[in-house]
């Protein structure tokens, strides 16, 4: 297993593997209130045998080659997390996405992790168009993408379907040589 250091505050990111499906569970019980409006799997995610099932999607969708999923951990506890929601290595496109809990807010965990996975998609896989999707009414999301430099696409109206209601979904977009040439 690897880890990959998100600055000098112990932060790191890690695979998120199956046989983490416990400790996986316990965070989502932290942090389904706060993420549950955004990230689909809160809802899905409420016990040891769903937690694994999630875990093994996206253990398949990284044998395929066509998604990954990362845990940040923050002194020894996983508070969240990033992914590759969709990544088509043929097309030269990915989405990723992001979630954390409460208690993890605020140090820019998600911006410096996103960076991480950006960094890899674009340099070792040479991707060239980076998506972020997020609910309009997620100003924290939004406001990711924008210290990502990311532009706005923009708005899937009324897009998706949440407990009933319909939300609109922003996309928000980096392209490969708009990420090289804001690295020094």
């Amino acid at each position: 297993m690897f880890a990959i250091s998100l600055g000098d505050d112990g932060a790191e990111l890690r695979p998120l593997e199956i046989w983490q499906a416990a400790e996986f569970l316990t965070h989502i019980d932290r942090a389904r209130e706060l993420v549950d409006p955004w990230i689909p799997f809160a809802s899905f995610v409420t016990d040891l045998e769903s937690a694994r099932a999630l875990l093994q999607r996206y253990a398949e969708k990284q044998a395929a080659d066509t998604g990954r999923l990362y845990g940040i951990w923050l002194e020894g506890t996983l508070v969240g997390g990033v992914l590759f929601r969709i990544f088509d290595a043929e097309s030269g496109n990915c989405e990723v996405g992001c979630w954390l809990e409460p208690a993890a807010q605020g140090r820019g965990l998600i911006t410096r992790a996103a960076e991480k996975l950006i960094d890899w998609a674009v340099y070792e896989r040479g991707m060239h168009r980076v998506e972020w999707h997020a609910s309009a009414a997620n100003t924290r999301s939004v406001a990711v993408a924008k210290r990502l430099g990311m532009t706005r696409d923009g708005v899937l109206r009324q897009s998706y379907l949440y407990r009933g209601e319909r939300h609109d979904s922003e996309i928000w977009s980096v392209l490969a040589p708009e990420w090289r040439a804001r690295k020094p």
